[in-house]
This record gives structure tokens, sequence and C-alpha cells, in this order.
């Protein structure tokens, strides 16, 4: 299977020629890749603490992946779920007990949805090729990148990378939030985004 492909079949289902997508995290990396592989279905593109195709993470990174996997692989899933927590909402600046404990329950609850839900053994992602990472000038839309300023390291650069390389592309940086900018301030995110396609006539 492939995400971008879905995204399309959404779009087409739905009846409608062309759709503004807002991706977030891993969101971010399907909407991208969706922007590259059907153009002719997008008319902007909102990026909100994205990741992207081809990016090759920092050992900070890795090191987050071995020890997830190691957590979930003794079945320890909320060892998992806090790890993720101490990762992508309080982020590498903040300790637990300055973040708000609603959204850190709020994720946690998240996650242990997502650590429940069954993959089956044969399923396999198909990537976009060649990788995002390598095309970024061809995405010709709209673009808004949304990034928390207290996000992981990788996570701020990618935001500059596409920021840099895609022509036209805005970025604005909320202060005050971490990978999940809209969660922890979803009123001034909501305002940001609304703006951006205004400002377009969208």
């Amino acid at each position: 299977f492939s995400y971008h492909e879905d995204v399309a079949a959404l779009v087409t289902h739905l009846g409608e020629e062309t759709a503004v997508v807002v991706g977030l995290s891993f969101g971010g990396l399907v909407a991208v890749d969706f922007a590259l592989a059907y153009p002719e279905m997008l008319s902007a593109l909102v990026l909100g603490a994205p990741a992207v195709s081809g990016w090759e993470p920092s050992e900070e990174l890795e090191r987050f992946s071995t020890e997830e996997d190691e957590l979930l692989g003794r079945g320890d899933l909320a060892g998992a779920a806090e790890l993720n927590l101490r990762m992508w909402v309080d982020g590498p600046h903040r300790a637990p007990d300055k973040v708000d404990p609603a959204i850190r329950e709020r994720v946690r609850e998240m996650q242990m949805d997502v650590f429940g839900v069954f993959v089956p053994d044969d399923a396999e992602d198909e990537p976009l090729e060649p990788s995002a990472m390598k095309r970024l000038e061809e995405i010709r839309v709209p673009t808004l990148i949304i990034t928390g300023e207290l996000d992981q390291p990788d996570f701020l650069e990618i935001a500059d990378t596409l920021a840099t390389r895609i022509p036209g592309a805005e970025k604005v940086v909320m202060p005050g939030s971490a990978h999940l900018p809209s969660m922890e301030k979803p009123e001034r995110f909501n305002r940001i985004v609304l703006d951006f396609l205004r400002s377009h006539s969208l």
C-alpha cells in the first residue's frame, strides 16, 4: 500500500478535483509525497511539524526508535507511551511538569490506541521514489510550514529545509510548544492556517 496513494483515492472518492491538504508530523510526510505524486490534485499545502521522506534521522531519533522498539518488544506499552510523551510532547527543553497535564494525558491515550492497532505481518508501505528530499523544488502550490519552537532539532531543521527549498513557502514558528503545536495551542494554530488560506483566496 501507499500512504500518498490513499490520499489521492480519498480526494477522488469525495468528488473533488483539488484539495488543500493539511499534514501534521508523519502526516506532513504523506502530504508532501502526495503533493509531488499528484500536483494536479493540490491547491495548497499546510505542514505542521512535518517529517519528510528521504530525511536521514539524527542519532537521537535513532536512539528513540530503538528504545521504543525494545519497550514494545517487552510488552511495556505504558513505558513506550511515556517515552513518546517525553520525546514529542515535552520535547528536549521541558520537564514533564512544565507541560499541561491534560495535553499529556490526551496524547498518552492516543498513543496507547496506536499501539493497539493491528498491522498485518505482510503489510508493506511503498515509498515515493525518488524521495521528497530530492524533489522539494517541484512543489509549486502555496505552502505553509508551522513548527513549535521547542520541537526536536531534526524537525526544526526539516522545517527550515522545506521553507528554503519549496518555492515561495512561508514558515511560522509557534513559541511555547514542541512537536504538537496544533494540540498545545489550537486556537493560535487554527488562526495561522485560516489567515494563510485567506491570503491566497482559498
